[in-house]
């Protein structure tokens, strides 16, 4: 079988890959091991937002095109993407002042394109103490704005779906064995079950996040290892103590975490971790629940944690390799090509949840010199995604 393009992984940025490739008319296989959304794509802080915190790095490009995706999910999938009121207190110790915030959110709002969605206000001290339980000693000032949530995995395999109604093949579970590039193809081995099938395409497309680098380790001739780290993210479910949504300093290390209703739960999180070892292997450690809790504690000191009830859960996000605090690494998507002119193998580092459809479109972009000239059947921006039931 010969196809225009081969994805390895069904998480977000290879659903996302396929779905444009089969909406530009290519014939497209998608090859997962597991489950859609079975590694990091299921393990985020469940967010489509824009990314606040990145404009202290200068990373607006990054937000900007965050922001403009937002918008298109938020009108694609209204199942799936819903707006959320995110609240802001700042103290009298707190890193950033009333002022500071105020600015930051102006120019969010400024990136966002001044659209309703992005207005925020400053609450009227009247109404602080609606804000169940939050600490009100030295309090100076309370933001309210939005963003969107989302279920990671159910968007993933929405996705997918609109995908494969385009046109693309699923291969899962299937394992990638190895691939073979030459000058035309990629001839591509693949184990599903106890049957072994080979296929050829024009480009073989590495999305396997976290194993990206396994997946490289298995394509000859050998390709360039990219400079990469694996940063762990982890979370905290916890029952529903809290009914508003949450953008909180940590008191330790002033970092942003997020304290969000979810699914009937409380979400807390996330942290950043430099992660050893194989990927499957990582989970929340004792260090990153404790900081967690502590800073759940730290504003909310009234409330009643159920030490049996709470659960964890860690995700690995692909970051340039750098001496920086992973806070302050970019988070703008890595693609590695194998030849600039010819490519014939892409790999798609990192990225964000919100923007892997405009991640897709790069992606494709890069991949023009390789691909024949096809009528497209759709435009991602206008498909709309349903949930998969």
């Amino acid at each position: 079988m010969k196809y225009d393009l081969v994805v390895i992984g069904a998480g977000i940025q290879g659903a996302g890959v396929a779905q444009a490739a089969a909406a530009a008319g290519y014939s497209v296989l998608v090859v997962e091991k597991t489950a859609p959304a079975a590694g990091t794509s299921s393990k985020s802080s469940k967010l489509i937002h824009g990314g606040l915190r990145y404009l202290e790095s200068a990373q607006f490009g990054l937000v900007h095109e965050s922001l403009h995706e937002r918008a298109l999910l938020l009108r694609l999938a209204p199942e799936l993407v819903k707006l959320k009121p995110l609240h802001i207190p700042v103290y009298e110790d707190s890193t950033r002042s009333p002022l500071t915030i105020r600015a930051g959110l102006s120019l969010y709002a400024f990136l966002a394109g001044l659209t309703k969605d992005s207005l925020f206000r400053q609450l009227p001290k009247a109404q602080w103490s609606d804000l169940a339980g939050l600490r009100q000693d030295n309090l100076k000032a309370v933001f309210r704005y939005y963003e969107a949530q989302t279920d990671d995995a159910a968007l993933t395999r929405s996705v997918l779906q609109s995908a494969v109604l385009l046109g693309a093949d699923l291969m899962m579970p299937a394992q990638f064995i190895s691939a073979e590039r030459n000058g035309q193809c990629c001839k591509v081995e693949i184990e599903t079950g106890n049957k072994h099938e080979s296929v050829s395409c024009r480009v073989l497309v590495n999305c396997a996040g976290p194993w990206v680098q396994d997946v490289l380790a298995k394509v000859s001739p050998a390709l360039p290892t990219p400079g990469i780290e694996l940063v762990q993210g982890s979370h905290l479910l916890l029952p529903p103590l809290l009914d508003q949504y949450f953008y909180l300093e940590a008191p330790s290390d002033k970092r942003a975490v997020f304290v969000l209703p979810w699914e009937g739960q409380l979400l807390v999180g996330t942290t950043e971790k430099v992660h050893q070892g194989l990927p499957e292997k990582a989970v929340c450690s004792n260090e990153e629940r404790e900081y967690l809790l502590a800073t759940l504690r730290h504003y909310f000191s009234d409330l009643a944690i159920p030490e049996g009830q709470v659960e964890t859960f860690a995700g690995l996000r692909v970051l340039p390799k750098s001496e920086k605090q992973a806070f302050s690494r970019p988070r703008e998507v890595m693609f590695a090509v194998d030849d600039e002119a010819h490519p014939r193998v892409l790999s798609v580092m990192g990225g964000k949840l919100t923007t892997y459809r405009a991640t897709a479109e790069q992606a494709l972009q890069r991949l023009m010199p390789s691909l024949p000239t096809k009528e497209r059947r759709a435009d991602t921006a206008l498909v709309s995604l349903l949930p998969v039931h």
